[in-house]
């Protein structure tokens, strides 16, 4: 069951922010840091996550593929709904008052989906 936890959105903007996996990792990853996380430290981390590789054996092109996608459209979105907060100028993004609600959702969900993949 999901805890509950009041997030400040419209159904349709909650599913909107929570329908593609890199706008989802963008949640849980800034959930996790207490500052502000540069877009291509966040570029990197999805690459790795996406190519299933180390971090640090991103190449600059899985980073700038995943980058461009975020600049161009994932940060944005997600910071018009107030999900999260991207300065366009510096590149640094930061979490607000929904992130950590909408991580924990993500969170729950992730972990009901995977103990009753084996259960069909």
């Amino acid at each position: 069951m999901l805890e509950s936890q009041t997030i400040h959105l419209t159904p349709d903007d909650a599913f909107r922010a929570l329908s593609n996996s890199r706008r989802r990792q963008i949640i849980l990853s800034l959930s996790q840091s207490e500052n502000a996380v540069s877009a291509r430290g966040l570029a990197r981390e999805i690459a790795a996550l996406e190519n299933e590789i180390d971090p640090d054996q991103v190449t600059g092109e899985q980073r700038s593929r995943v980058y461009i996608g975020l600049i161009q459209s994932h940060l944005g979105l997600l910071d018009d709904l107030g999900v999260i907060e991207f300065n366009d100028r510096t590149k640094q993004v930061t979490a607000t008052d929904e992130t950590q609600p909408l991580a924990s959702y993500i969170q729950q969900l992730k972990r009901n989906c995977q103990s009753t993949r084996g259960d069909a």
